[in-house]
């Protein structure tokens, strides 16, 4: 039988390599360590993790515990690893990240099936079915190649601004509209009195920021033209009520007249679930976002789904290049996982490595493709990188917010949550 190429062994790659593994195939596991660390990897191990021990919620009813939920019933070897090496976490999963990695190391290196090569990949195999799975560090060589093959995009993951659910603003102090009333009310607006604005502005320019990676500072050039809203702030009071907060060519109306300052909030999916913080690029602490942010009216009760962050993080323009069965459009035999793809997080990445391995072998079968429910967490994470109708995109990590609504719409977000879990995971058995 013809063998697999999976590149990367991070945990989107052992995920596609034990998946294919155990449908019978042969797989080629390619990992430049420990020949070659990126900036972030000190261990020789497979799956290491680098930066937390948790794989965060446990619960049904979290975003985090459905996507874990769904990768338990696929087959996940992240998730027995972790099951094996967790430690007390509280209602978190958490895990003893050595134990982990040699965990999945060794089930790897066990498997009959799946041969390990090392030694740094710098361009894609010429033939046969290939995983990419590389993740936000991918060496520059390969990077270089995958630029040429896509056209030159791949993007850098520098400032950017958070995402909100819909349901969660508070619509009776927020408006509709466009500046000059140009568009079809696009944006919705939630206007800003001087002693708000003020206050805001107060607690934004000293509020915490977080610390940069070593490997975030190697270079400066990732952050041009990107500049986080608390650094853009703290060259004066009017800079923001003159750049991305300014109220010109909008009128409030329930007062008639134009707001001192004006914060705009941009559909994010075709869904209309989630809105972007326009101009909110940052890299305040996650605390303090949720703290300094939720003093916008509007805001006061916003559920933030995706909080702003800043750090060197390599991705490819997904909604335009992957099908949602994640091989390239104008390349059906090679498939990408991981946070390559776009997604964030580390339950995320090793899931799409499942739905990988998956379509890989379904591919080279001549089967059609297995493509999840949006109803699924993991397919409407799939669904939201290859949507083309998301505008500037940049990475996402599982919530509610990107799941399609409920057709019988539930006050309370807990008995909510409950219900799109259900649904979800009734879905994905439908399917399997």
């Amino acid at each position: 039988m013809e063998k697999v190429t999976v590149i990367g062994a991070g945990l989107a790659g052992c995920e596609a390599a034990a998946k294919l593994s155990s449908l019978g195939f042969r797989v080629v596991l390619r990992e430049m360590k420990p020949e070659k660390y990126s900036p972030a990897h000190k261990s020789e191990n497979f799956a290491e993790l680098v930066c937390s021990n948790s794989l965060k919620a446990m619960r049904l009813e979290s975003a985090a515990g459905l996507l874990k939920e769904e990768m338990r019933r696929l087959g996940s070897i992240v998730m027995e690893a972790a099951e094996k090496t967790s430690v007390a976490a509280g209602g978190a999963l958490a895990v003893d990240r050595d134990l982990f990695s040699e965990y999945i190391t060794d089930k790897i290196r066990s498997d009959p099936n799946i041969e390990v090569v090392t030694g740094e990949v710098t361009e894609l195999p010429e033939s046969g079915a290939v995983i990419v799975a590389t993740g936000p560090l991918t060496s520059d060589a390969l990077a270089e190649n995958l630029r040429e093959r896509f056209g030159g995009t791949l993007s850098f993951y520098d400032a950017v601004a958070p995402i909100v659910t819909a349901d969660s603003l508070d619509w009776d102090r927020v408006f509709l509209g466009a500046r000059y009333d140009r568009g079809d009310a696009d944006y919705v607006n939630c206007p800003m009195e001087r002693d708000e604005y003020d206050a805001f502005y107060d607690a934004l320019v000293s509020a915490e920021r977080a610390p940069l990676h070593e490997f975030d500072n190697a270079d400066p050039k990732v952050y041009e033209g990107c500049m986080p809203v608390e650094i853009m702030a703290s060259r004066g009071r009017d800079t923001l009520r003159f750049g991305p907060l300014r109220p010109v060519g909008l009128s409030d109306p329930k007062t008639g007249r134009r707001p001192w300052a004006n914060v705009q909030l941009r559909l994010e999916n075709a869904a209309g679930t989630l809105y972007n913080l326009v101009g909110f690029q940052t890299n305040l602490k996650f605390g303090e976002q949720k703290r300094v942010f939720s003093m916008i009216p509007g805001l006061e009760n916003a559920e933030f789904v995706r909080y702003g962050v800043m750090h060197r993080d390599t991705f490819m323009d997904s909604p335009r290049l992957l099908d949602r069965n994640l091989s390239l459009k104008s390349e059906p035999r090679l498939f990408f996982a991981g946070q390559f793809t776009g997604v964030e997080g580390y339950t995320e990445s090793a899931a799409t490595g499942i739905l990988a391995g998956i379509n890989a072998a379904r591919y080279l079968c001549g089967e059609a493709p297995l493509i999840l429910p949006e109803t699924t967490m993991l397919g409407a994470l799939v669904g939201y990188i290859t949507d083309e109708s998301v505008s500037n995109f940049q990475p996402m990590g599982a919530n509610m917010g990107i799941l399609p609504p409920l057709e019988n719409k539930i006050r309370h977000k807990d008995e909510r949550y409950a219900a799109l879990a259900q649904r979800a995971t009734a879905a994905l058995e439908a399917i399997l």
